[in-house]
């Protein structure tokens, strides 16, 4: 839920960044970071283990103009992959206002990314959130492995796989390359600030 901080005059919006361990969610963020100017970028946070690259979260404040007369922050956080970090995803998981899925397009991954997208949706019921409520953005990485000796998935599978429930926007991606990461931050980032402008006028008005 995005917090209204009155004494700053912003309203902060939290987008997680989800999908099954290694599969580019902290190299979203880190490519993000470093290409964003230091003026408009928070303090980027990374704890690195052997297991995954991110056990707890990264986060980057970004603003994006104002609602009302309140500046729009986002905070980018991502969620460690492996399943035997649950209790942290879902503690990351509260209060989340988008969420960006990043699945893994090699076919050795198929299972993973699945699994992911399910715990994604139970965790998000679990806070009394619908997962086809919220806004969501599906970014399919790892692209750039196309016409290599790397089995990946076509898109059409993992559509099928992933979104054909939620009929979410996506992207294809190479987050090491950057290929796709900005498109995929502007589009949940826009569906996110329409849908707490939404909330936050309807409030205004009650």
């Amino acid at each position: 839920m995005a917090f209204i901080n009155f004494s700053s005059g912003e309203i902060q919006c939290k987008i997680i960044y989800y999908g099954p361990g290694l599969g580019g969610k902290t190299t979203n963020l880190r490519y993000i970071y470093d290409s964003t100017n230091d003026h408009i970028r928070g303090q980027l946070v990374s704890i690195d283990t052997k297991g995954d690259r991110t056990l707890f979260f990264d986060f980057l404040s970004l603003d994006l103009g104002k609602i009302r007369d309140y500046k729009i922050r986002v905070q980018l956080y991502t969620v460690p992959g492996q399943v035997h970090y649950d209790a942290t995803r879902k503690l990351v998981l509260r209060g989340a206002d988008g969420i960006v899925f990043v699945a893994d397009s090699m076919r050795v991954q198929r299972e993973k990314n699945i699994e992911s997208l399910e715990n994604m949706a139970i965790n998000l019921k679990e806070k009394g959130i619908d997962a086809t409520k919220i806004p969501l953005v599906l970014q399919y990485n790892k692209r750039d492995l196309e016409g290599s000796n790397i089995p990946i998935l076509t898109i059409e599978e993992i559509e099928r796989d992933l979104n054909a429930h939620f009929k979410a926007p996506f992207f294809t991606a190479s987050a090491l390359k950057g290929d796709g990461v900005f498109e995929t931050l502007r589009e949940i980032s826009k569906l996110t600030v329409r849908d707490v402008s939404r909330k936050v006028l309807s409030k205004g008005q009650t």
